[in-house]
């Protein structure tokens, strides 16, 4: 049964990742020198200056980072310590494993036996462990001081950065801690496993089940509609695993999950996983109302053995079949499957663009080539500020909708920004030109069918592309981020000014009702704002009014009518050239749900371009699978 198979039955395989040309076979203990699988003593983070920038690397942490780490915290009386592990190959914005070791065991013998180390390293992910205190864990309610220090310094320090969502395994008297933190912070959490745990007691479980998420967010507050139904803490579906619990103290643990992921009452044999608690088909949890119920609860009542690195590639497999974005705002938080690059055929690659190594992450699924043969459509995705390639392909699903569609996927990577452990758009005119270059070259590509998306910092450069040079791209969907021209005719873009063109390209915004003040509200309030300008602008290269829009309310679709649309076509004709999209239930960040509005707005356009840079467009109401549907714009 491969991966995909044990989704859908949710009872999930995901295979070691492999990165195209990135394939790394040494991991850092072999770099620098030592037996395999001695990790050395641990260096010191407390006091320690913080990386420098390592222009080398591309996408990567600083080299001077990779390798086995610790770090201290107060609790109490007593001074605690927390270990980092972070794989030679190890990118900005990486996925990290939380650990919580057994009692007992020294940690980095601990990560030698269980091969957690060796996975870290064949994964090219970090690993972030959580150590008993002298005289061992002590209850949840005990450890809770030391548990959100030392997550709380995991979460936003400048020596590494991490995705922002987590994948979480406790052993033993440790899990119970660990799990108490998933309760409070269901949001952050990926997915988690649990071996030889006693469980949390049903009062701490109680205290947090009922407790509903508002509509508060980092940007504007979110404003419900009357009877609207909050999202409680135990609605939150949250993968889980518990190895041989104990089943009695455990019940209480086990019966708030399974209600979290709102799973069928009776299990089924789910081979090495036990039995498995599928959430029920027709599930309506939130955070699963794109990819479908994927979620679970499985319970190996079985004692196994926690150090065996047969164990540990299990629970390897049950937890990176998963991913999750937006850990702040319940309503925009989803559930998804992780990308295989290995299944894939992901490929990941450097150039150089303007002395600097960056970053480039290209997917073409066979539908590509099953559909279009030598002349598939090319989608360019820019990530969002602090974005990476490998981060934004998870946190948006960009893969399926190029596995369903049929285009070439390409997504840019940023280079090193504000420090040395966050990235961020650069040299953006300069890397689109060569990388488009080599894609058209090197790729089964078609050169009239190249489109531009992207997310807050990433939809600012698609939308500066739309008015510097809308003869790049043959249409532009993007979120969260309006650009317009200056008083003087200028846009800002990569730190300089570039003249806009006035002339028209095919457009659609899609952002939050909880999103930046630049982009909030409607354009019939009585609020100026960058969603206002950008709007006129584009209007006014279209030839058209605000009053031209089809339906002033909007049209309503989605998951819970989420989505409110405007459209304006073509004059004297009903090809729509200017689109725009409130998402009621959003913050900020993006959600996959927004991406196949995206592409089902753009795939409709191509464009030909004559030597002397004039573009024509033309539109297909088949999206170019009919012959010779399509017209001139």
């Amino acid at each position: 049964m491969d991966r995909r198979q044990l989704l859908q039955t949710t009872a999930a395989l995901a295979a070691t990742t492999v990165l195209g040309t990135e394939l790394i076979t040494t991991g850092t203990a072999q770099a620098a020198g030592k037996a395999p699988g001695d990790l050395g003593a641990a260096q010191p983070l407390d006091g320690r200056p913080f990386p420098a920038y390592d222009y080398t690397r591309a996408n990567k942490l600083p080299k001077e980072m990779t390798g086995y780490w610790t770090k201290s915290f107060t609790s109490g009386d007593q001074t605690r310590t927390a270990k980092i592990y972070i794989s030679l190959e190890t990118p900005i914005r990486s996925y990290y494993t939380v650990i919580a070791v057994p009692d007992g065991i020294d940690t980095a013998d601990f990560l030698r036996r269980t091969s957690w180390r060796d996975i870290a390293d064949d994964r090219e992910e970090g690993l972030f462990i959580l150590e008993p205190g002298e005289h061992g864990w002590g209850t949840a309610a005990d450890e809770a001081e030391y548990v959100n220090a030392a997550l709380a310094f995991y979460e936003s320090n400048r020596y590494f950065s991490i995705f922002g969502e987590h994948y979480f395994v406790g052993y033993g008297h440790g899990a119970p801690a660990l799990e108490a933190w998933a309760v409070a912070h269901p949001l952050k959490a990926i997915a988690q496993v649990y071996l030889d745990s006693t469980g949390l007691d049903a009062a701490y479980l109680d205290s947090y089940a009922s407790r509903e998420f508002d509509g508060r967010t980092s940007y504007t507050p979110v404003v419900f509609p009357e009877g609207f139904d909050l999202i409680r803490y135990d609605e939150t579906v949250l993968p889980t695993w518990y190895i041989n619990p104990d089943e009695r103290s455990a019940s209480a643990s086990l019966a708030y999950w399974k209600r979290a992921n709102d799973t069928a009452p009776a299990g089924a044999s789910g081979g090495k996983f036990g039995t498995v608690y599928r959430q029920r088909p027709e599930s309506d949890r939130w955070m699963t109302s794109h990819a479908g119920p994927i979620s679970q609860v499985a319970v190996q009542k079985h004692p196994v053995d926690a150090l065996k690195k047969e164990t540990t590639r299990q629970i390897v497999e049950f937890l990176t079949a998963y991913t999750r974005y937006e850990n702040s705002f319940a309503y925009g938080n989803q559930l998804y499957e992780r990308a295989d690059y290995a299944r894939l055929g992901v490929q990941v690659h450097t150039m150089m663009v303007e002395g600097f190594v960056r970053e480039y992450l290209v997917y073409v699924p066979r539908s590509a080539t099953s559909r279009w043969h030598k002349k598939a459509p090319v989608l360019f995705v820019f990530p969002g500020d602090s974005q990476t390639d490998k981060v934004f392909v998870d946190a948006t699903q960009w893969w399926k909708v190029a596995e369903q569609e049929g285009f070439i996927l390409v997504v840019v990577c940023e280079q090193y920004s504000s420090t040395s452990v966050v990235v961020s758009h650069k040299n953006s005119v300069a890397f689109y030109r060569q990388l488009h270059d080599l894609v058209i070259q090197q790729y089964p590509a078609d050169p009239t069918r190249v489109y531009a998306t992207g997310q807050s910092a990433g939809g600012g450069v698609s939308q500066s592309f739309a008015i510097a040079y809308p003869e790049y791209f043959a249409a532009v969907a993007s979120t969260s981020f309006p650009v317009s021209p200056n008083s003087s005719g200028n846009i800002s873009f990569d730190g300089g000014q570039y003249p806009a063109s006035y002339r028209a390209i095919p457009n659609y915004m899609i952002y939050g009702y909880g999103d930046l003040s630049s982009v909030t509200g409607t354009l019939w309030d009585n609020v100026q704002n960058g969603l206002d300008s950008w709007a006129r602008y584009h209007l006014q290269v279209d030839g058209l009014q605000l009053s031209d829009v089809d339906t002033l309310d909007g049209k309503r679709s989605g998951w819970h009518n989420r989505f409110q649309t405007w459209t304006w076509r073509e004059p004297g004709t009903a090809i729509p050239i200017l689109k725009v999209t409130k998402n009621n239930y959003r913050s900020h960040n993006t959600m996959a749900e927004e991406c196949p509005l995206l592409w089902d707005f753009v795939k409709h356009y191509s464009i030909e371009v004559d030597a002397s840079g004039r573009a024509t467009r033309y539109y297909s109401p088949s999206g170019f699978q009919q012959p010779g549907d399509k017209r001139r714009v």
